[in-house]
């Protein structure tokens, strides 16, 4: 018995004593140089007091790039009225939806405050993602609650966030309305608490059905009518929170200087078809991704915002060649859906983006030297926010020098609710654009008919704009 107390004894010291033996933790002479490789100068005595005190950002302005910064651009789209998207992650919704408003207004010489109903393709986009995430709890049944797709699956039920392909997807299938016959609530301008209470009765219903599926006699038939049921909840909840989605409504259309043009009864679906009816098929989205090889199609599983949707597809493309698209669709006055990593560099009471603006580094003392691609493998940067992207400013040898975003952040947001890019920011941290069918070059569109290479939902390249 003194034997065993002894062996336990001597291998909890062991135990306690293996990160300074092994060298593997912080052992006291680690710990000895670190404290006292800061040397805790006047200068850094000075830094540590405002570091501690103030934002990083405020401290690390560059003064030498903190100079008025040029508005002027060379080719601008006729950007209209600021959105905003309030307390929410519908940037991406608010950035498609503004491509297909620009082109009403100037087609139809609408007023230039005109806005789609955001909410009202919102709630079709929560029931139809709910729909979604409960169909493949069925179809992945079988599959080990440990499953890492059936485990990403619980993890991400439900999001506010998306891209452009939902758009494309939702406004085909359910149409369009005036943002005056469905007004924004409280609920759809702040989501975190809706989407919180969604995604807990979604997994519930998720467990419920995959217990289900275990009972004998069981079958898929059975388990969709049970999601049907379980979808009665779903749009109780959404209506609640957002309204009833009209079926038809009457609505008089003005023209820019508000006088009255023509009253109609309308459906969502033929409101849609009058004033927008786009050929989403001619709509393709390019990607730098640095990280995967150029020239090559993917397409992401269950990235999709309707169950008999499109997964996100999209061709990766060097960023050189991705700007004269852009540049093309800008000079025929075409705006397009944009996404970048906005955090980076932002210098938001200005709007600008520019990779001058804050010197971490002086600031730091240390240098931070990843490139893009270093940054996307290192979960460092990655595509977080949509825009609309309306200009560019070329120099004399048809170079872009700087761009333009229109935002969903509200009027008195950055440059008058604009966001303004360096071309090297652009280069850095702009990931995806949506460009239309006739801006692609020939060589390039052969590129969109091979088979694309199916990654993973849980790529953490592919997070839902928001």
């Amino acid at each position: 018995m003194k034997i065993k107390y002894f062996l336990l004894a001597s291998l909890m010291i062991a135990n306690a004593n293996f990160g300074y033996s092994q060298g593997k933790g912080i052992s006291e002479d680690v710990l000895k140089k670190l404290q006292q490789s800061y040397q805790n100068t006047p200068s850094d005595k000075a830094i540590r007091n405002a570091i501690q005190t103030n934002d990083i950002n405020k401290l690390a302005v560059n003064a030498d790039n903190n100079t008025a910064f040029d508005t002027y651009f060379s080719h601008r789209v006729n950007s209209k009225a600021i959105t905003n998207q309030k307390s929410s992650g519908r940037c991406w919704m608010f950035t498609g939806m503004n491509v297909m408003r620009a082109k009403a207004i100037s087609k139809y010489n609408l007023p230039a405050n005109f806005q789609f109903s955001q909410v009202y393709t919102f709630f079709w986009d929560q029931l139809e993602k709910s729909n979604l995430f409960l169909q493949a709890i069925i179809d992945t049944r079988n599959l080990e609650l440990t499953d890492k797709k059936v485990e990403w699956l619980f993890k991400n039920p439900i999001s506010d966030g998306g891209q452009f392909t939902g758009v494309a997807n939702l406004v085909s299938k359910y149409g369009l309305v005036p943002a005056d016959v469905m007004p924004e609530t409280y609920s759809s301008e702040h989501t975190s608490r809706i989407s919180n209470l969604l995604s807990l009765k979604l997994r519930e219903y998720g467990l419920e059905l995959r217990e289900m599926s275990k009972q004998k006699g069981m079958n898929e038939a059975k388990l969709e009518t049970r999601k049907a049921e379980m979808l009665e909840t779903i749009y109780r909840m959404l209506a609640l929170n957002f309204g009833v989605p009209p079926t038809e409504f009457t609505w008089t259309r003005t023209d820019a200087s508000g006088k009255p043009v023509s009253t109609k009864k309308y459906t969502p679906k033929s409101f849609y078809e009058e004033f927008v009816n786009e050929d989403f098929s001619k709509y393709y989205m390019i990607m730098n991704d640095p990280t995967r090889e150029y020239y090559k199609v993917y397409e992401i599983e269950y990235d999709r915002h309707v169950y008999d949707g499109e997964n996100w597809k999209y061709l990766n493309l060097p960023v050189e060649e991705i700007a004269e698209m852009a540049i093309a669709s800008i000079k025929d006055s075409v705006m397009m859906y944009f996404s970048c990593d906005v955090g980076k560099f932002l210098d938001r009471d200005k709007g600008f983006l520019d990779m001058n603006n804050y010197d971490y580094e002086s600031l730091m003392g240390t240098t931070f030297g990843m490139d893009k691609k270093q940054r996307v493998s290192t979960f460092a940067s990655g595509s977080s926010h949509a825009m609309t992207l309306c200009a560019v400013d070329l120099d004399e040898n048809g170079k872009p020098k700087k761009w333009m975003v229109e935002n969903s952040w509200g009027q008195s947001n950055g440059y008058n609710g604009f966001l303004i890019m360096t071309n090297d920011w652009f280069n850095e941290y702009m990931f995806r654009l949506v460009v239309e069918e006739k801006y692609i070059p020939a060589k390039t569109k052969k590129l969109l008919e091979q088979k694309p290479i199916m990654l993973p939902p849980w790529d953490p390249m592919f997070l839902p704009e928001e």
